[in-house]
């Protein structure tokens, strides 16, 4: 039986959500939905000098809701330069940064006007850097998948939801600023991939 999945885009998603790459034979993600606020769709968390530290890309504002693939990232404030400064100073010492430094600071030098593109955009360089050869589908409709046999996952991966996952346990690996805060799980990709480079794959196949 083939196994899908379905699960919301995401900015520079947490360890959790790549797991699902690994798991499941067909990855959809979800293009019809209403926009969800205070969620990986726009946000990460990171491990800054001064422990967790969350992220979040603004969107434009709109009146009335608005589908995921037609929101619209507004660069009225330097976020792109906040973010990368962030990711810049919590990780210029990981043993892995300037390996894929260039592949992410591109993001932060190009303006994407849709927030879903921008996050596919990074998604696959993500999966590349992982070597991961998975094609993802997106749905063209809401609720496409309710009548087969998938696992739904939109809102059990979600910064905000302490929703327990029994397909997901954290893996322990060193983390630039292990000594001050000691192990922070679940964050971004870009912790694994930073800290641990070419062996990422490894320790999400063990989540």
């Amino acid at each position: 039986m083939i196994k899908k999945v379905l699960l919301s885009t995401a900015y520079l998603a947490p360890i959790q959500y790549y797991t699902k790459f690994l798991k499941y034979d067909e990855v959809y993600i979800e293009m019809k939905e209403n926009f969800i606020k205070q969620s990986y769709r726009n946000r990460c968390k990171i491990y800054g000098a001064n422990g967790e530290l969350s992220i979040s890309i603004p969107i434009k504002k709109t009146s009335t809701k608005i589908k995921i693939k037609d929101v619209q990232i507004d660069y009225d404030t330097k976020w792109q330069k906040l973010h990368w400064k962030s990711i810049e100073s919590a990780y210029s010492s990981s043993p892995f940064f300037e390996f894929y430094e260039d592949d992410l600071k591109a993001f932060y030098e190009r303006k994407y006007k849709f927030l879903i593109d921008l996050n596919a955009e990074i998604q696959k360089v993500i999966l590349e850097n992982l070597d991961l050869q998975i094609d993802f589908k997106y749905t063209e409709e809401f609720n496409q998948l309710a009548n087969e046999k998938f696992i739904d996952l939109r809102e059990i991966i979600h910064p905000k939801k302490k929703v327990i996952d029994p397909e997901f346990k954290p893996v322990k690996y060193t983390q630039v600023f292990y000594d001050k805060y000691g192990f922070i799980p679940n964050l971004s990709i870009i912790d694994l991939l930073f800290n641990e480079g070419p062996n990422a794959i490894e320790l999400l196949k063990q989540c």
